[in-house]
Parts: C-alpha cells; sequence; structure tokens
C-alpha cells in the first residue's frame, strides 16, 4: 500500500469498492435521501463523478517515473567523470612522480585532496565540488604544464565539461524528489477524501439497513473488498468494517 493512506489495501481495490458502494448509494437514494438534507441525487451523481476522474486521473500514476530517468541520468554522468577523474590523477601521479610538491600541489589546486575520497565513496556533493574547483582552477599556464608531460587536452576539456553538465541534472534531480512528494501528497489526499467519505456513507446507511442484512451488506467496505477479491484487512473495527 502506498505511504500517507488512511487504508490498508491497494488503490486500486479501494477505489473499486468506493465505486461500488457509491452506485449502491446511487441506486438507493430515493430511500436514503429521506434520511438526510446533503444526501440528494445530485450528491449521489457528483460522488460517482468524483471516484471516476480519480480512477482516469489518478490510478496507475508513476509519479516517480521522471525521477528515477533523471537519477539514471546522473548515474550515466557520474561513472565517466569519475572514470575521467581517476585517469587524470593517475597521469599526474605518473608524469610528475619526480616532482613531488609540484604534483601535491596541483592536486590540491584541483580540489583532489579534499574531495577525492568522498568520490570514490559515490558522494555526489563530492564529485561537484571537484568538478568546480577543477574547472575553476585549471588555468592555462598550468593545462600547458600538464600536457607538456603527455597528456591530452580533451582529458582536461572532458573533466570541466562534466562541471556544469552534472551540476544541472543533480538540480534536476533533487527538484523532482520534491516535485515527486508532492503528486503523492496530492494523490493520496484524493483517494483519501473519497475513502473518509465512503466510510462516513456506509457507517450512515449500514445503519439505517442494520435490520435489512441484504442491503446493510451494499455499504460495509470490508465485504465490498471481499466480493472483489480483496482479502486486505481495513483499518477500522466499527461494523461496517465486519
Amino acid at each position: 500500500m502506498p505511504k500517507n493512506r488512511n487504508y490498508s489495501c491497494k488503490d486500486v481495490d479501494m477505489l473499486m469498492a468506493a465505486k461500488t458502494i457509491a452506485k449502491n448509494f446511487k441506486a438507493n437514494i430515493s430511500e436514503l435521501s429521506n434520511t438526510r438534507t446533503d444526501w440528494t441525487v445530485q450528491y449521489a451523481s457528483d460522488l460517482m463523478a468524483r471516484i471516476d476522474s480519480a480512477i482516469e486521473t489518478h490510478l496507475g500514476i508513476d509519479a516517480k517515473k521522471e525521477l528515477r530517468v533523471a537519477t539514471a541520468t546522473l548515474a550515466a554522468i557520474q561513472t565517466p567523470a569519475k572514470r575521467d577523474i581517476s585517469f587524470f590523477k593517475t597521469q599526474i601521479d605518473e608524469d610528475f612522480k619526480n616532482e613531488i610538491s609540484k604534483k601535491n600541489e596541483m592536486l590540491k589546486t584541483l580540489g583532489f585532496e579534499k574531495n577525492l575520497r568522498g568520490v570514490q565513496k559515490n558522494n555526489q556533493e563530492s564529485l561537484i565540488k571537484l568538478l568546480y574547483q577543477f574547472k575553476t582552477n585549471m588555468t592555462d599556464a598550468l593545462r600547458l604544464e600538464i600536457t607538456a608531460k603527455g597528456m591530452k587536452p580533451a582529458l582536461i576539456d572532458s573533466i570541466i565539461g562534466y562541471a556544469d553538465t552534472f551540476i544541472r541534472a543533480n538540480v534536476t534531480q533533487e527538484t523532482l524528489k520534491v516535485a515527486t512528494k508532492e503528486i503523492t501528497q496530492e494523490v493520496a489526499s484524493v483517494f483519501n477524501a473519497i475513502y473518509n467519505e465512503i466510510i462516513s456513507i456506509c457507517k450512515k446507511a449500514a445503519n439505517y439497513y442494520q435490520y435489512q442484512p441484504v442491503k446493510k451488506e451494499q455499504f460495509t467496505f470490508a465485504k465490498t473488498l471481499s466480493n472483489l477479491g480483496e482479502a486486505s484487512k481495513v483499518k477500522g473495527t466499527d461494523s461496517t468494517m465486519e
């Protein structure tokens, strides 16, 4: 069951049960309308329409699809970035192995000293910091000194290019995380409102038909679920849920 729901069955089962009960409610509205001023033919029709709309609009919605795509995109960027960063450092270590102080200063200036360990542990923040420090501090003079040892400029350009690409992908991912929560909460609110309203109708109508077992059963949510093939128990212990 999705989180933030007032019911413990699947969304599809809740909505199908709600629709069945709403149909029963509408079929008996001529009698039930005598018991409450707000139970009218229009109300019964509107309730049916709301349930149908929820089914068409929200049932089966994959709110996390875009987030999964963004996350996959980020992972696709992260892998080659880490590979190029590792290859860059290996070449620096070898090309300047006889110039230890210069090598260490280069790696420190380009962000390796503080961030490499985090990058190796797949920490996105560390990767972003390293990429931006690399981009910011890769001066023309430093580039020339490095490539003079044999490193191809294309590798440096690739690492610099990852900085903007990665940050854009990361922002997209974080934005969609918030949007996904909002979508999920919106769906939960719609479904919960329908469930709560149907349960309220069930409690009142089942009590009204307490001496008419066949009709009472039509307003028993758990029984309706069972008839739909849903074996899960629903929260609550009142008579309408038995």
